[in-house]
């Protein structure tokens, strides 16, 4: 048996840590080609069963009986209008909470109860706030519409909203806040013109997130703006919803059905993706 701290004992030290890196190495490795490969097969399914269903048909009618020629239109416009209204009303609430968690009540009751609860919706499934708004909004007026299912989807925006903003603006180095104050400005424009400023990229890549999420919600919309067949402008009127067309067509029996999900999949998919591309190029730093 080697010495305590003679050469052999450093030397056997050493071939240990080796041989453990290694198979935390291969390990490592294993999952990532693990997690990849199902990536891939599932982009791979996507693209092929997707692109056969794209048509110019797709983006102009609306979704169609069994068996007869259609498109998704209704449904695109109606998630569209749905994320957009969810979006343009929760982000800036969303904004504005972290804001005051982070700039100026971080550590009093009220910040700690703010967080526990955003804590609890953002991991609450969206089958629950579906169910919340479905029995506060649906119930008591007696009818599906639009509002109620953007209503849901901004539900899930505000608390990715809230806690990537108040985590961004926790960054910002205290110095920053302590020079603009030095140079007499308002805490007002303290946080509008530096913090904020300083915090942007991480802010804007949480709300392209949040719009990613719930750009694919399902359970939400089942519960809110249900569906609908035809076209349908009135918010106040149940909705067509890409997500929820796609669920019922894929679980059809009807070819074509099956081929407008494939579509639609691909479809949310490639929104997805660009979303993420456009969070890396808005945000991305320059040197």
């Amino acid at each position: 048996m080697a010495r305590p701290g003679s050469p052999e004992q450093r030397a056997q030290l050493f071939a240990r840590r080796k041989r453990v890196n290694a198979l935390a190495i291969a390990l490592s490795l294993l999952a990532m080609v693990l997690g990849v490969f199902w990536l891939l097969w599932i982009l791979w399914e996507t693209l092929r069963q997707g692109l056969g269903g794209l048509s110019w048909a797709l983006f102009t009618q609306s979704t169609p009986a069994p068996n007869t020629p259609g498109g998704l239109a209704n449904a695109l416009y109606g998630s569209f209008v749905m994320v957009l209204l969810a979006t343009f009303v929760a982000t800036p609430i969303g904004i504005l909470a972290g804001i005051s968690l982070a700039e100026f009540n971080p550590k009093g009751w009220l910040a700690s109860t703010t967080r526990f609860v955003n804590d609890i919706l953002l991991s609450a499934p969206s089958i629950v706030i579906g169910l919340f708004v479905y029995a506060i909004v649906v119930a008591r007026f007696k009818g599906f519409s639009a509002y109620a299912g953007a209503f849901a989807l901004g539900l899930l925006v505000v608390p990715v909203v809230l806690r990537t903003t108040e985590n961004m603006l926790m960054l910002v180095p205290n110095g920053l806040r302590e020079a603009a104050y030095a140079l007499g400005a308002p805490k007002w424009k303290v946080i509008c013109m530096v913090t904020l400023r300083a915090a942007r990229s991480g802010v804007i890549t949480g709300m392209l997130l949040a719009v990613a999420r719930i750009s694919g919600e399902t359970a939400p919309l089942l519960f809110t703006s249900l569906n609908n067949q035809f076209w349908n402008t009135d918010m106040g009127q149940p909705m067509a919803s890409l997500p929820v067309v796609i669920f019922q067509f894929a679980m059809s029996p009807y070819e074509n059905w099956q081929q407008l999900a494939w579509a639609g999949v691909f479809l949310i998919t490639l929104a997805v993706l660009g979303l993420n591309v456009l969070a890396r190029y808005v945000t991305r730093q320059k040197r």
